[in-house]
């Protein structure tokens, strides 16, 4: 029996009406923030990511599903989703368009990972990017949408930030991380031995125990910030404040792909594990011009959508999204089932979910099947209700009758509804 890729899911019919609803709760949400859907390729050329995400960075050295195509080009399946929306900002134009350009995406990214609970290999995101904005406003905005959703989905977060610096102070911190991991560099895993001289700040986000453990005391970010960005964090602190959104300043927060720069956040649940980070994001205000387009400021985040299903699996009171049958119609005979096939295109114009008999079941067993479904109405045909034009509509859940007039598709769509 073949079986599906190891780090892979199936989303199933009894799971998907779930998934459903958490996305269009997301799409309505950010279409209050303004946001509209960009849509993108789900392969590109792996140069996009290597400049864009980062060579030092987990994702290009040890995670990208690439291959070469039928030309020896080199191809990778998307890994995240902000470099795809940033190539395709500047290669349509949209960096010449109004600003702030706020867009938003439902996709799947292929990442090489040890498969766990929340983490797979193919996995689903919701991501924001909004370009042409580098007031800390901008930041507390996106912050916000990401506060605003797990709110309408009846999720409990908390959220932590941190500033990683600018390009001016940055180096500063860098040599200061250089100089503290060089003293425990024997110690250091091989990859990070590699990032010692490139870029030390991916040693922070190591999930090596040796490595996180000598991490614990380097050198924090917000002791290096040059005076532009210290002003900026306390700037995007007030407007936090202001819209009563909770936070807490980690400096451990440094996030795994080389383009962020300044604010960085994470919001983390509880019920997915200890402290367990359902959502992050950052701003990126070189990466544009980084991929070949004009200098403009970006922030954005991904939301685990994998994640975010662990956790509301883990509430009560959930909406009621089974999508169960308004009516199972019931026949005896090719003349009542050709009728309850007319009934049934004819009531779903109203908007009513009509199931028939399509497999030739007996009576009996057809009923058993209208229970199992969870239809709310049945109603039987046979030869004596087709020849007197009426039947009997029977509520499953309190067992009262109805005799209908069967051609009255009207009343039988009020009675039902």
């Amino acid at each position: 029996m073949i079986q599906k890729p190891r780090g892979t899911i199936d989303i199933l019919p009894t799971e998907s009406p779930l998934w459903q609803w958490v996305e269009q709760t997301i799409k309505d949400t950010a279409a209050l923030y303004g946001y509209s859907e960009i849509r993108l390729p789900t392969f590109e050329s792996s140069e996009l990511y290597k400049r864009g995400v980062g060579e030092t960075s987990d994702v290009v050295q040890k995670e990208m599903y690439s291959f070469e195509d039928n030309e020896g080009r080199s191809i990778t399946l998307r890994p995240e989703g902000t470099a795809g929306v940033v190539r395709s900002v500047i290669e349509n134009s949209l960096v010449s368009g109004p600003m702030p350009l706020p867009l938003y995406y439902l996709i799947s990214c292929f990442r090489y990972e040890k498969p766990e609970a929340g983490r797979s290999r193919e996995f689903y995101q919701f991501g924001v990017e909004q370009f042409g904005a580098e007031n800390p406003a901008a930041d507390a905005n996106v912050i916000s949408l990401g506060w605003d959703i797990f709110k309408n989905l009846g999720l409990d977060v908390s959220l932590e930030i941190n500033s990683i610096g600018c390009r001016h102070c940055r180096p500063k911190y860098h040599k200061a991380l250089h100089d503290y991991f060089e003293k425990s560099k024997d110690d250091l895993c091989e990859t990070c031995l590699d990032r010692l001289n490139k870029n030390p700040l991916r040693i922070l986000d190591c999930k090596s125990p040796v490595c996180s453990e000598i991490a614990k005391n380097a050198p924090k970010t917000v002791d290096y910030l040059c005076p532009e960005c210290e002003k900026h964090l306390e700037k995007l602190k007030k407007y936090l404040d202001t819209a009563g959104i909770k936070y807490n300043i980690n400096p451990k927060i440094v996030r795994g792909l080389d383009y962020y720069q300044r604010t960085v956040f994470e919001f983390i649940s509880e019920d997915i594990g200890s402290k367990s980070t359902i959502c992050g994001g950052g701003r990126y205000d070189g990466l544009v011009e980084e991929l070949g387009g004009p200098r403009l400021p970006g922030i954005g985040f991904a939301m685990g959508l994998t994640r975010v299903m662990l956790a509301l699996n883990k509430k009560e009171n959930l909406p009621d999204l089974s999508n169960k049958p308004h009516l199972y119609i019931a026949s005896m005979g090719e003349g009542a089932r050709l009728k309850s096939f007319e009934m049934s295109l004819a009531l779903k114009k109203f908007g009513l979910n009509v199931t028939f008999d399509q497999v030739g079941r007996s009576l009996k067993a057809q009923m058993k099947y209208a229970d199992k479904t969870g239809a709310k109405y049945s109603l039987v045909l046979g030869d004596s209700e087709l020849e007197k034009g009426s039947a009997v509509l029977k509520n499953m859940e309190n067992g009262d009758t109805t005799e209908v007039d069967i051609n009255n598709f009207e009343k039988i769509e009020e009675i039902i509804k």
